[in-house]
Parts: C-alpha cells; structure tokens; sequence
C-alpha cells in the first residue's frame, strides 16, 4: 500500500495561527517526490550558489574599489539611498553573506532553470511544518521533519528576535508558528516598525527598500555597527538585485566567474541559469549587438512579435515590485502594445530600478493529486512546479534543510503561489 496523508490529518495538523495570513493554498495526499539523481543534485546545488554568493559580493567590493569594471557597482547602486550604501560597505562587514540561500527553481524538461535567489525568503515555517506533517506520515521528506527547525536555529542560536516588518505581515504566522515549536531555543517575533531590539542575533524579514517605514531602523543600525548584534540577512541592497543572473553572462566578467567560481561550477551554473539580460538604454558602437538577442538597440526588442518575445522582463530590485510576483511581464502573454510599454517603461526606469530581461524557462508539465477543498475529493492537477529548497550557511558549508514544492495550473505562465496552487514539501521518492 502506498503512503499517503488523509485531509483529515492534515487539517488537524494545521496551525491554529495559519501560516500564510489571508491566504489559501491547495493541500495534498502526498510530497512532491523526486528521484535520486535530482535530490544529489540539489543537495550539491547549495554549495554552488554559495560560491556564486560570494563571488557577487567580492565583485562589487572590488568594483567599488575600482579594480573590477566600476560599471558593475554603477548598475548595483542605483536607485539606493548614499547613505545606506555607506554603511553597507563597511569593513566589518565585508564578509557578511545571506545565511539563507533560496533559489527560485522551475522543473523544465532539461532540469532545474535558477529564475531568482531570494535574499529575504518567505516559506520557512510552511515547509517546516510540510516537513513535519508528512515526515510523520512516512514519507523520506528532504532535510528530514525537522530540517527547517535545525538549520533555522543553527544560523540564529538559541536565543533571537525576528523582526517581521507590515510589507511582509503576510508571512508572520508561519514565523509565529516556527517560534512557538522550536524546541530548546527562545526566539521571538517583533513587529519591526516598532522594534526596540536587544538580542544580540536578529533574522531580518523585510526588505531594504522598506527602510523608511521602520522608525527604530536607526537603532537597530547602530547595534550592528558597534557589534552588539548581527543580523541575518545582511544589509547590503546589492545582494538582493536580479541583474546578478545576468551579470552572470556578461562576457567581460566571463574570467572573473571561472576563477572565483571554479571551472566545474561555473559549467554547471551555465546549464542551470537562464540566459539574461540588464535593460541599460547606453547607445552600442555601430558594429556592436547584444548577445544572444542579436538586435542593436532596445527598441527593436519592443518590436519583437510574440513568438519571438519568449522572455520575461521584471525589475532588478529595491522596490515594492521587485519581490512576490509584481512586476513581472511575460512577453508571449501580453499583446504587443502591452509589450512595447512594458520595454519602454523598463528603459525609462533604468536610472534609479534597472530591469532584467531573462529567457522564459519552459517548465515540465507534472501530474499531482489534490484534495478539492469543497467537497474533500482527491483529484489531479496538471501543472507547472516551482521548486524552492532553502540551504542555511553554518561554519561554511550550505545544508539543505527542505524544499517546497509551488505547483500551479498548466495554465499559468507564472509560477507562484495563489488560491490554486498546491503547496507541498519535496521528498525522496521510494
């Protein structure tokens, strides 16, 4: 007899709190289950985007230095205040790193498409409880029931403020409950617009572009500065842009890569990233054209009929509609005065929120039961999956802690979470 959870169990598993405030999701008889060649090789893929993470970082350091091309800094600083900049590039805080990497992956036919990483990831305490309601069913969920409360705790310690800010409310619950279950740790969530923090170990969940609507950001800045605290993650705005998958491909930092990354993991990050681009209007020399779209000048883009127009445009970063789905066009899905706009827009917008321009990952169509949330039947979707495993960074090495599992319509051309989709841990299949 296969493994399977009841409705029953899973709705008498679920937290009273909630976990995704004001938001529903699809349940389901069992995890996404994914074979053993896919699990090695999301288990090796942490400590590739680690590398890459710290890659980026020196990067910027170096071009801010000027002794990598200072066009790199130019592109990352734009649009963020001088005097976050200033205190994000202290020295000692040069080696700070996002001690939670979470890439957005989409299962195409080829294998895993890297569309984002997430420096502020939603979902911990989703896939902590996913990992625990279906560990305990029987099922060999990756990082094991209680790989997210581990790996929390082993880059926070036992004692830690969380501080959730109202841009991202929507994911207190999860974090409440996270709280509330972890065993042999005092940690706490704070409202961060009213913060008055004195823990020596805090988790930021709020974006840096949110920075002025958080009255005691001032204090909480000036405990990190004097060492009394360190946070997680770190407060460097550049970390957090989108342009770093296309300055992946830029051919002028093609060295840079290959030795900070090593030759095997840079080969590997080219089959995983999709080919991407930075919307900058700068005119080309009149020999010149940019790579892989093979045009002039980024008015032949707007004009790109829609077979052609197999892309997706969305802003770098630092803003409200850099993060969720916001912000995001898909070429093919828009008509083709929509898509000039949208071109035009990005262009326009490129002084102070740069765009990126990546190639549409056509994704795996996948088969998964559910349970219709009428009448308890279980039925099957056709869908599109979206993969998010979340690898937390202890005394240097990424270990994954568990993965969660978005799977929406066939129809949906955007992969992300809505009243539709089903939301589900990863597991080791039998």
């Amino acid at each position: 007899m296969s493994l399977a959870v009841s409705a029953t169990q899973l709705r008498s598993a679920f937290p009273a709190e909630g976990l995704f405030a004001e938001k529903d999701f699809l349940l389901s008889p069992q995890p996404l289950l994914l074979g053993a060649k896919t699990v090695a090789e999301l288990e090796r893929l942490g400590h590739r985007l680690q590398l890459f993470q710290r890659a980026a970082n020196e990067l910027y350091h170096r071009s801010h230095a000027g002794k990598a091309p200072r066009w790199v800094a130019d592109y990352l600083d734009r649009g963020k205040p001088p005097e976050l900049l200033e205190f994000a590039r202290r020295k000692e805080f040069r080696a700070d790193l996002p001690r939670v990497i979470r890439p957005d992956l989409l299962i195409t036919p080829e294998g895993f498409a890297i569309t984002e990483l997430d420096s502020v990831p939603g979902g911990i305490g989703l896939t902590g409880w996913l990992s625990q309601t279906y560990a305990a069913a029987g099922f060999d969920v990756l990082g094991g029931g209680d790989g997210m409360h581990e790996g929390f705790r082993s880059i926070l310690g036992n004692h830690a403020e969380i501080l959730v800010s109202e841009e991202s409310a929507t994911y207190r619950p999860e974090m409440q409950w996270l709280v509330r279950t972890v065993r042999g740790a005092e940690w706490k969530v704070s409202t961060a617009e009213n913060a008055t923090t004195t823990a020596e170990s805090l988790y930021r969940f709020f974006e840096l572009f949110d920075l002025p609507n958080i009255p005691g950001i001032s204090a909480v800045l000036d405990r990190l500065g004097s060492g009394a605290a360190r946070m997680t993650p770190p407060i460097k705005p550049w970390l957090e842009e989108k342009m770093w998958l296309a300055l992946f491909w830029m051919r002028p930092l093609r060295d840079f890569w290959r030795r900070e990354l090593r030759e095997n993991h840079w080969l590997e990050l080219q089959k995983h990233i999709p080919m991407s681009w930075i919307l900058d209007p700068s005119p080309l020399p009149h020999h010149a054209v940019i790579p892989g779209l093979e045009i002039q000048d980024w008015s032949e883009l707007a004009a790109f009929s829609q077979k052609q127009r197999d892309v997706v445009l969305k802003v770098s970063g630092f803003s409200p509609d850099a993060w969720g789905s916001r912000g995001v066009t898909v070429g093919s899905d828009v008509s083709q005065s929509e898509w000039a706009a949208a071109v035009e827009g990005a262009l326009a917008a490129f002084p102070h929120h740069p765009h990126v321009l990546m190639r549409f990952a056509h994704t795996r169509i996948i088969e998964h039961p559910y349970f219709d949330p009428t009448t308890g039947e279980v039925r099957t979707m056709r869908g599109r999956v979206r993969l998010c495993p979340y690898y937390f960074v202890t005394d240097g090495v990424a270990k994954l802690g568990g993965a969660l599992a978005t799977i929406v319509p066939a129809d949906k051309k955007i992969v992300h979470g809505m009243r539709d989709a089903i939301l589900v841990p990863a597991a080791l299949a039998p």
